[in-house]
């Protein structure tokens, strides 16, 4: 980014977390330049109408969306109302933390949106639809509404304060060009993502084909959870004055997340327990998404809510790698959720009485201490792959953020 060079002439925004733009930008606020939630679902729906429904926990932080689930209405949560077009953006209003935020493809197109999301749509008189998406994933907007967000364990905004953030913006032919330019450089380093993260991939994929042995296979024995691992319990005393990080689960298998170190009096009411590495931890509330993960040196000291059930394998029957690679296999995600009870649409918190109760496929142990092997390989690769990932992501979101804040020129740009 540092052969590209600023504006010849800057002037104050007047926001305090934008500084300084270029002289020629205006300064408006997102309800001027996008609408918001313009569309939601009408009150009377047939309950069987097919709908594909996409929550919070869909839309990654780094703008993706992963999926949507396919139901009827009447299956579908309360909070199943919003509706969002290609070219919308969808930013999360609560559970602000997460910075879920990502613009609608094709393939998420005329889906229902929780109505934990504002949709946001280009003003095409003000905005360019494509420039949209860059300014929502613009670093210091995504700051901005984390930092105007309320709550301790639950931070939110509401959409009306959302929309009064202020952004700069060029004029229109100015804003295609940025969007032109950051379309054809991010695909660039979303290709070098996506050739560092096959190999991970491709070790995925056999962990799962070794904990997918057919049912009927010699090397397979049926045993109830309860005999081959152990419910650990670490309760945390809490001590005044101290601080504590806690810990929370991405869905479908895709790791552990820190929360900002939390001091004794904002913890909250919940009971909290220790970590370890080579904990398995699921999540009480989305194990039927597939949010289980093992824990690693990173997460040593770490602390879960009692929300957050802890296993580990019994050595002479279970690894306890194999009970994660197993949970992430077909019948694994099954269990949790026949496991996972509840009449409240997505609300279905995870039984473990009758999780403990079931019986699951255990393999000889040497195919054990391969998957074992190949958990760990994939861990110790994965995090070098990712220290790399992160790196040109760093590097994706500041050329991001530079570029719809003025802080280069693309004008002259090839």
């Amino acid at each position: 980014m540092s052969h590209y060079k600023p504006y010849p002439a800057y002037k104050d925004s007047g926001v305090d977390w934008i500084g300084n733009m270029p002289q020629h930008w205006g300064v408006k606020p997102i309800k001027v330049i996008a609408s918001c939630n313009d569309d939601s679902l009408p009150e009377a729906i047939p309950l069987d109408m097919p709908i594909r429904y996409v929550d919070i926990s869909a839309v990654s932080h780094d703008g993706g969306i992963s999926g949507a689930e396919p139901m009827v209405f009447g299956e579908a949560p309360s909070r199943a109302r919003r509706m969002a077009k290609l070219g919308d953006v969808v930013v999360s209003t609560v559970r602000t933390y997460l910075k879920a935020v990502a613009s609608v493809d094709e393939a998420h197109a005329d889906c229902v949106y929780s109505t934990g999301f504002a949709v946001l749509r280009a003003r095409s008189e003000q905005l360019a639809p494509e420039f949209l998406k860059w300014l929502a994933l613009n670093d210091l907007l995504i700051q901005a509404v984390e930092s105007h967000s309320e709550g301790l364990s639950y931070p939110a905004i509401n959409s009306s304060d959302l929309v009064n953030l202020k952004a700069v913006v060029p004029g229109l032919p100015e804003q295609k060009r940025i969007a032109a330019i950051l379309d054809r450089e991010t695909a660039r380093i979303d290709a070098l993502i996506a050739k560092k993260t096959e190999f991970i991939e491709l070790l995925k994929k056999k962990i799962a084909a070794l904990a997918s042995q057919p049912p009927d296979s010699p090397n397979l024995k049926w045993v109830r959870l309860s005999h081959v691992c152990e419910v650990v319990s670490r309760p945390v005393l809490q001590q005044v004055g101290s601080s504590y990080t806690k810990l929370g689960l991405f869905n479908r298998g895709r790791g552990i997340f820190k929360r900002d170190e939390t001091d004794t009096e904002d913890m909250g009411d919940s009971e909290f327990f220790w970590i370890q590495p080579g904990d398995l931890i699921l999540s009480g509330q989305f194990a039927w998404e597939g949010a289980v993960a093992l824990a690693n040196e990173d997460h040593a000291g770490c602390v879960v809510s009692h929300r957050f059930p802890v296993i580990r394998g019994r050595n002479n029957e279970a690894l306890t790698e194999y009970l994660l690679a197993y949970f992430l296999t077909a019948h694994g995600d099954f269990v949790l959720n026949d496991c996972s009870r509840g009449s409240a649409g997505r609300n279905r918190p995870l039984n473990m009485n009758l999780l403990l109760g079931w019986k699951i496929p255990i393999p000889a142990m040497p195919i054990q201490c391969e998957i074992a092997r190949l958990v760990q390989l994939e861990r110790r690769i994965g995090e070098r792959v990712s220290k790399s990932i992160t790196l040109l992501k760093e590097r994706r979101s500041a050329f991001i953020t530079a570029a719809v804040t003025g802080q280069i020129d693309l004008r002259g740009s090839p």
